[in-house]
């Protein structure tokens, strides 16, 4: 089974929250009803883009090159339309 990172943005607060999961829809699901302590007071949420890994550890890789300096770089390049 498939592993995933995403990319969410808070319409309350305009932040992003990047995370993994092995099921997609249930996370978002979580995210935006509130199960999620990290998320729960800064809903609702979209979901900017999502990438696929085959491995747990890849998607964990990614997941935290992403919350780097140049990883957040990256999100906004590829949510700025550019």
């Amino acid at each position: 089974m498939d592993y995933y990172v995403y990319v969410l943005k808070s319409m309350k607060n305009n932040r992003f929250y990047t995370g993994s999961t092995q099921n997609l829809e249930k996370r978002l699901m979580e995210h935006q009803t509130g199960q999620s302590k990290a998320t729960r007071y800064v809903r609702p949420f979209k979901l900017l883009f999502f990438e696929t890994y085959p491995t747990r550890s890849e998607a964990v890789r990614r997941e935290k090159a992403l919350k780097t300096g140049k990883g957040r770089e990256e999100v906004l390049l590829k949510t700025s339309g550019l």
